[in-house]
């Protein structure tokens, strides 16, 4: 039998646990992903999954053979990875995740450029404000902002979010304008409940990080809510600058504490730790970190 293809399916099978999830990855039914497992067990002699109506496990045999599956699997890919980079042509789909808000401000926009210069080369994008687990959903390579708590990944920096507290002029001419740390604890300021910090934002005072604890009415769980929260006078929000394009500038909402900037968080690219890199991962980093270089939004640059 043809073993490649149920080989990888078996791996993946193993990795979301979940025959419909694969199905759904690969663009495929259910039955399908069940049959080449059945193929592939008949070939080997062996059962690889005990299943019941709730559950999937891997047997002993299963476990084994994944290990020696994914090494060969991965063999063969570093196989056509070098023949890649001779012809110089990523293919293939790239399954790419970033935050919903990242995503649609700063990769889509720049997709078509990409592809226009892979034109081998197809993107499945997933938008999630979660942390995605990459093995288990079969991602080949994620944007994040902030530090890389994750081991098992890799991670290259392709950027720089700098964060900024503003508001708008509608609030401040109501509530006023905070001049030091301190008055911020006289604002209303919008508290984004995924920060690792919780209700205290951190600023750089003469080169140490001080954490000031904040508060206010309007709670949110996405930057989006955030970023609308700001235009709606609902207080101070402490955000990156990626999520403005020219309302800084305009003045429609207004930088607040500058010598206190926020301490900036990196953007980094992180893919799965494997022995190899797939060209087409190598060539959305790379395009990455060349296009976020230019926008000061996303590099060293100053606001």
């Amino acid at each position: 039998m043809d073993i490649l293809g149920p080989m990888r399916a078996f791996v993946r099978v193993v990795e979301a646990g979940s025959f419909t999830a694969v199905a759904t990855e690969q663009n495929t039914t259910q039955p399908t992903i069940s049959r080449q497992i059945a193929a592939l067990e008949e070939h080997l002699g062996t059962r690889l999954f005990t299943r019941s109506t709730r559950s999937l496990a891997v047997t002993d045999d299963g476990r084994a053979f994944y290990d020696q599956a994914l090494r060969a699997l991965e063999a063969i890919g570093e196989a056509e990875n070098a023949v890649g980079r001779r012809r110089a042509k990523p293919a293939g789909v790239l399954r790419l995740a970033a935050s919903v808000v990242f995503g649609r401000l700063h990769i889509v926009p720049r997709l078509s450029r990409f592809l226009e210069r892979y034109p081998d080369l197809s993107i499945d994008l997933v938008l999630n404000d979660g942390t995605t687990d990459l093995v288990e959903e079969g991602i080949d390579l994620a944007v994040r902002v902030g530090a890389n708590s994750d081991g098992s990944l890799i991670a290259r920096r392709i950027g720089l979010s700098r964060r900024v507290a503003v508001a708008s002029p509608s609030y401040l001419k109501l509530r006023g304008t905070p001049k030091t740390l301190g008055d911020l604890q006289q604002h209303d300021c919008i508290i984004y409940t995924r920060l690792a910090s919780g209700s205290a934002w951190t600023f750089v005072v003469d080169g140490r990080t001080v954490s000031v604890p904040v508060h206010g009415r309007y709670r949110v769980n996405s930057t989006e809510g955030v970023r609308e929260g700001i235009f709606a006078a609902l207080g101070i929000g402490m955000i990156p600058t990626f999520h403005f394009s020219d309302e800084i500038r305009t003045g429609r909402v207004k930088v607040l504490l500058r010598k206190h900037q926020p301490e900036p968080f990196p953007i980094h690219a992180v893919y799965p730790s494997r022995r190899f890199v797939p060209l087409k991962v190598r060539a959305m980093i790379d395009f990455l970190a060349d296009e976020f270089r230019l926008d000061p939004r996303l590099s060293d640059h100053a606001v």
